[in-house]
């Protein structure tokens, strides 16, 4: 597949899945931003449509002969495991500041950027934990493809992730 289609695919499937259950409502003039009513049904649903459409992806475009194909899906399985793990603590962290958005304190704001920054700092680790886990298994050329593909999706979920969160208000 071509990089532009897969871009474009990347773009198109992240955006449909992450527009579907927003966390916030979009405000209307004179009124309030905060929470929507997003549960925790909507939540787990978004997250395993992003999971299969990463799988879709992954298996669309890196190229795996037989052999290749039984050593990378369980250890991929093994890395998506890991990396839900860290979406369980985002998803804990978003909660919170939904729930704390409009009576949110200096302190609480600063804890939860520290912790915010440490939770994005496991998704890069992770991916440097697996890269010469999956080149053992796999040439480091489709390593890299399977890289890229991560990679982007990750960049387009963060993306969209900030869009549907409104900035803390200062205000308050």
């Amino acid at each position: 597949m071509q990089k532009k289609s897969l871009i474009a695919i990347l773009i198109v499937a992240s955006a449909s899945l992450l527009s579907s259950a927003p966390m916030f409502a979009q405000a209307s003039p004179g009124a309030e931003a905060g929470p929507s009513a997003a549960t925790e049904t909507d939540i787990k649903l978004l997250r395993e449509d992003i999971r299969s459409e990463r799988i879709r992806l992954v298996a669309a475009n890196l190229p795996l002969n037989d052999t290749e194909a039984t050593k990378f899906w369980p250890l991929y399985d093994q890395f998506l495991a890991e990396v839900s793990k860290i979406g369980d603590a985002r998803v804990a962290l978003i909660k919170e500041y939904v729930q704390r958005y409009n009576t949110m304190t200096d302190a609480q704001a600063n804890d939860l950027m520290k912790r915010s920054v440490a939770i994005d700092q496991q998704f890069p680790a992770l991916l440097t934990k697996y890269v010469p886990i999956f080149e053992k298994v796999i040439s480091p050329k489709k390593t890299v493809i399977w890289y890229q593909i991560d990679r982007r999706l990750d960049l387009l979920i963060n993306v969209e992730l900030a869009a549907g969160i409104p900035m803390v208000d200062a205000s308050k």
